[in-house]
C-alpha cells in the first residue's frame, strides 16, 4: 500500500507538458492603430461538455491582462450587466456588435474566448487532460478583430509503474483519479500566459505597463 501511495503522490506533482505550435509573427498594424487602453472580457462560448468551464476560465484571464498593462472590467460585474440587458447567452454576445458593448461599458476592445476543448480522456493506463482556447480581441470603435491567438495545452501524468502488477495498479489508479477530478485551472493559466506574453504573437504592452510603446522591436 505504501508503494501505491508514493506512486500517486509522485504522479500528482509531475508537471504537465504544453503542446504548443508557435504561429508566425502576428501583424499588429490594426492593434497599434486602435491602441486600446481598456479590455472587456465577455463570457466564453463553450464547445466542451464541461458546463463549468467558462466560469473557471473567466477566473484566470483578468490578472494576466491587467499585468500586461490594460484596464480590465470586472468579469463578474460584466456578466451580471449583460444578463440584465438580456445577453446571458455567451453565443449571442459573441455574435453581437462589439460597438454596442463599447457603448454599454465604455470599453475600447472586447476579448472573446471560445473553449474548443476542456476535457479528460482515459486511454489504457493514462489520462490526457486538454484545454484548447481560441482568443479574439475586437475593437469597439471599428468592430474589427485587432488580435487573435490559439492555444492548446495538454497534460498527461508520467507513469511511475516501475514494472510488475503493483506498478500497473499505481498507474491505473492515478489515471482514474485524474479523469474523475482533473484540474483544468493550471492549464487555462498556462494557455493565457502563452497567448498574452509570448513575443511576436502575444499582446503588446498596454498603457499601464512601463514598456508601453517601447516593445515594438519584440512585437
Amino acid at each position: 500500500m505504501s508503494r501505491l501511495v508514493a506512486g500517486l503522490v509522485l504522479v500528482a506533482v509531475v508537471s504537465g507538458s504544453g503542446c504548443v505550435t508557435p504561429p508566425k509573427h502576428s501583424d499588429y498594424t490594426k492593434f497599434r492603430s486602435d491602441n486600446p487602453h481598456s479590455i472587456l472580457v465577455v463570457p466564453a462560448t463553450n464547445k466542451s461538455v464541461e458546463v463549468n468551464a467558462p466560469d473557471y476560465l473567466l477566473a484566470t484571464i483578468s490578472i494576466p491582462l491587467a499585468e500586461r498593462g490594460f484596464y480590465v472590467f470586472p468579469v463578474n460585474l460584466v456578466r451580471g450587466v449583460l444578463a440584465d440587458d438580456g445577453l446571458s447567452d455567451a453565443n449571442l454576445v459573441h455574435a453581437g456588435d462589439p460597438h454596442r458593448l463599447g457603448e454599454l461599458f465604455g470599453a475600447d476592445a472586447v476579448m472573446y474566448i471560445s473553449i474548443e476543448r476542456w476535457d479528460a480522456k482515459y486511454i489504457v493506463l493514462a489520462t490526457t487532460v486538454t484545454v484548447d482556447l481560441m482568443y479574439s480581441l475586437k475593437s469597439t470603435r471599428t468592430g474589427e478583430e485587432i488580435w487573435s491567438n490559439h492555444q492548446a495545452i495538454v497534460y498527461q501524468p508520467q507513469g511511475n509503474s516501475g514494472g510488475g502488477l503493483a506498478g500497473l495498479l499505481v498507474d491505473a489508479v492515478a489515471a482514474a483519479i485524474t479523469k474523475a477530478a482533473p484540474n483544468y485551472v493550471p492549464l487555462a493559466k498556462q494557455a493565457n500566459a502563452n497567448a498574452l506574453l509570448l513575443k511576436g504573437t502575444g499582446l503588446p504592452s498596454g498603457p499601464h505597463d512601463p514598456l508601453y510603446e517601447k516593445d515594438g522591436a519584440e512585437f
